[in-house]
């Protein structure tokens, strides 16, 4: 059978517009990282008409990504994710493009943030984050991320607004993304786990023992399919409307999606911020002693 772009996209009409529907046909997003979230919000993207995406990723899938990465299969097991992605994506557009980098991606970069309308952080390597947050800064281009968190989450980074690393006081200022330490690593992450504790009831909703073994480095992160998947397509929507040019109330600091209380959980007002983190922390020194 032939395919249709018009006829692929025909049932989004309603949601958007035609005019709107070409410009997603003509966008351009990169994409680093195609596993879990970065993974999920591609498939969201791809099949909402989006016509071209550059995706990197350094990994091949293996079983363990089976409980959440839409791209892994048996099929794909041992494949290049990124491959393995590309391919998924031309069996739902045949005229979609898709540009593939491995682990050279780092040397494409400026390239890729260039040329992309919207970037998508779907790693979790604190390195690879901090390089792609300096150059989108530099190209004065839009990241859409998300929390290491239990409840699905999303903020998007616009140019003139801080950076993870600035905005939660990681350890790497001035550091050369390749050169970050294991110390630093580790304390970036405890900023980021902090921040989740504070600002949601993400705590509340997984085994806090198990989550203090992932804090001291002696277990692999905790990782659930319907988390992982909505957090894709809360990305996904980010997206879209970056490129349609629709207002968003989503901003650097983002918020939780608590589908346990049917509720959305925003940033907590700054002074009971302050108030609580020293508990916190003692909270967090005890799970990783344990």
């Amino acid at each position: 059978m032939d395919f249709s772009y018009k006829e692929f996209t025909t049932r989004n009409i309603g949601f958007v517009t035609k005019g709107e529907q070409d410009r997603l046909k003509n966008a351009n997003l990169f994409v680093c990282g195609t596993g879990g979230m970065g993974g999920a919000a591609i498939m969201a993207l791809v099949r909402a008409g989006v016509g071209s995406f550059t995706i990197a990723d350094l990994d091949e899938f293996e079983v363990s990504n089976l409980n959440r990465q839409l791209f892994c299969t048996m099929k794909t097991v041992a494949k290049h994710k990124a491959e393995a992605t590309r391919d998924a994506c031309l069996d739902i557009n045949p005229e979609a493009k898709l540009n593939v980098y491995h682990d050279d991606w780092p040397d494409h970069i400026e390239t890729a943030i260039e040329a992309a309308d919207i970037v998508i952080n779907g790693t979790d390597d604190l390195g690879a984050s901090l390089l792609i947050y300096r150059t989108a800064r530099k190209f004065k281009k839009t990241v859409v991320d998300a929390y290491a968190s239990p409840l699905p989450s999303v903020y998007v980074t616009r140019a003139h607004e801080k950076m993870p690393e600035e905005r939660l006081g990681y350890p790497t200022i001035n550091t050369n993304w390749n050169e970050i330490t294991d110390e630093q690593r580790l304390q970036s992450f405890l900023r980021e786990a902090e921040y989740v504790i504070i600002n949601s009831s993400s705590r509340k909703h997984i085994d806090n023992a198990i989550a203090g073994e992932v804090a001291a480095g002696v277990r692999s992160r905790m990782s659930f399919a319907p988390m992982v998947i909505s957090t894709g397509m809360l990305m996904a929507y980010e997206c879209i409307g970056g490129i349609l040019g629709r207002q968003s109330p989503t901003d650097a600091q983002g918020w939780f999606f608590n589908p346990y209380s049917a509720r959305i959980e925003r940033p907590t007002n700054p002074l009971l911020a302050a108030t609580m983190r020293p508990f916190v922390r003692r909270f967090m020194q005890r799970l990783m002693a344990q």
